[in-house]
């Protein structure tokens, strides 16, 4: 097996590596599902299958998915624009919800981009649409950038 060296991958190289090589490194991507659709300079989209064990109590996906989801997409849309060696954290996350969302209701895609890249923090905004490209919720977050 070859070992990889994160430490020398520009933030876009390091997750088109990712979307490339599915799996290979532990992630709350991998644990719920998650996809890579598409990597650019500042922006990513990602997409995921609801399932059973995502329900809430009233039977329908669980905020935090779509949570998750928004972090993920907007933090890796902050990342794709650091240059190696140069990592981030989020350090807000403000979610709207719009919509409930069926268990059965299809693919859940996100999409997130940067608003705003500094040398301290970074800034972006995000999108889940339903299957049907219905909006679910959006978010902005800002984010650390750790140097």
């Amino acid at each position: 097996m070859t070992t990889v060296d994160f430490s020398t991958m520009s933030g876009l190289e390091l997750l088109r590596w990712a979307q490339a090589e599915p799996g290979r490194v532990p992630s709350i991507g991998k644990l719920i599902g998650m996809t890579f659709d598409e990597i650019d300079e500042g922006r990513t989209v990602m997409s995921l299958d609801p399932r059973p064990e995502f329900s809430n109590p009233l039977g329908t996906v669980h905020g935090g998915i779509a949570a998750t989801l928004l972090d993920s997409v907007m933090g890796c849309a902050v990342h794709t624009m650091l240059p190696a060696g140069v990592g981030y954290t989020t350090l807000e996350l403000k979610v709207n919800y719009i919509r409930p969302v069926a268990l059965d209701a299809g693919r859940l895609t996100a999409e997130g981009t940067t608003i705003h890249v500094g040398r301290r923090t970074a800034t972006a905004e995000g999108r889940v649409l339903s299957a049907e490209g219905k909006l679910v919720a959006h978010a902005t977050t800002t984010c650390l950038i750790i140097r």
